[in-house]
Order: C-alpha cells, then sequence, then structure tokens
C-alpha cells in the first residue's frame, strides 16, 4: 500500500511539473508573438537588438507574469518614478519601481537607457543589432545587474527560443505612402 501511494505520488508529482514546464513556454510564446514587432520597430529606431529587448523583458519580467510587469508595465525592472503603488490582494503596495503607461512605453524607455545613459551608451558604439551576445555581456558589464550569471540566463532565452532571428528582421515598418508620393508614382 505504502509503494502504491509512493507511486502516485511520483505520478502526481511529475505530471504537475510537466503541466507547469508546458505553461511556462505557452507564456514565453504568447509573450514573444505579442511584443515582436515592438521589439523590432525599437531595434530599427535605436540599434539595440529585438533579441536583447525581448530576451531581457522575458528575464526580467517572467514574461510579463511578474507583479511589477503586471501592475506596473515595468518589464525590465527600472527603479525610479516617485514611488509608484499599486493593489494585491486589497493590500496597497508602495513601490520604487517606475510605472509606464504601456509596455511599449517600458520598451522604448529600455532603448532609452541602452542608448543615452552614460553607464550604457558606448554599447551602441561597440556592438551592432545583430551581436546581440556582446550587447548582453556588455550590459552585464557595465552593471544592469548584480548577478554574474545575469547575461547567460538571458542568453540562454535568446537561444532557447530562437530570438536572434528577430534581429534579422532587415525591414523597419513603414508608413503607408501618402498621396503625393502615390501620385509621383503614377506620372
Amino acid at each position: 500500500m505504502k509503494k502504491l501511494f509512493t507511486i502516485t505520488l511520483l505520478s502526481v508529482s511529475f505530471f504537475i511539473a510537466a503541466t507547469s514546464a508546458v505553461s511556462a513556454q505557452s507564456a514565453a510564446q504568447s509573450y514573444i508573438e505579442k511584443f515582436k514587432d515592438n521589439a523590432i520597430r525599437i531595434m530599427h529606431e535605436t540599434g539595440v537588438p529585438a533579441s536583447i529587448i525581448l530576451g531581457v523583458a522575458m528575464h526580467e519580467s517572467a514574461s510579463g507574469n511578474s507583479a511589477i510587469a503586471k501592475n506596473l508595465n515595468n518589464q525590465f525592472g527600472v527603479k525610479g518614478g516617485g514611488g509608484a503603488v499599486y493593489y494585491k490582494n486589497n493590500k496597497k503596495v508602495k513601490s520604487s519601481y517606475k510605472k509606464y503607461s504601456s509596455v511599449m512605453e517600458s520598451f522604448q524607455d529600455f532603448a532609452r537607457i541602452m542608448t543615452e545613459r552614460k553607464q550604457f551608451s558606448h554599447l551602441a558604439d561597440r556592438f551592432t543589432q545583430y551581436d546581440y551576445r556582446g550587447w548582453a555581456k556588455g550590459i552585464q558589464r557595465s552593471g544592469y545587474a548584480s548577478s554574474k550569471k545575469w547575461s547567460a540566463q538571458v542568453l540562454g532565452i535568446i537561444n532557447k527560443y530562437d530570438l536572434d532571428e528577430l534581429d534579422d528582421d532587415a525591414t523597419p515598418a513603414t508608413p503607408a505612402p501618402n498621396k503625393e508620393e502615390l501620385a509621383d508614382n503614377n506620372k
């Protein structure tokens, strides 16, 4: 009887672990699909690789499932902004993290930090949009995260989901031609 109980318990544990892994995979894939176009657009505007934008966001926000990602639209763990407040389980939570009006605004602020803050701005001069490995290691060396495993974790996400393929998207989103351009083309 004890053996049967142990086997049943192990089977249930394995099923729960497998279900959790599938759920995490699904959440990551959904996150990528939802935000990849934004990351590509920002890459074309700033030179920060789309793979870095999504990989860091997925790592820092648990693919949009962390409390600050859900409540503050903060995908990168950026601090500042005057003490944002949100509610969790009917309790008021004061946060030192910055609040954004949208996920896109969070992505844009991350790219701005990478290209305008003295601490990171040298990366844009040193690495192209195709060198996501250089970006990840450079961001870590520049003090973005205290963990010595941070860049390896971000690179693991990029490789697992082939996010580097987004960096090859050489076609920036172009606006539709205006009436004058269409008239010129018809001449």
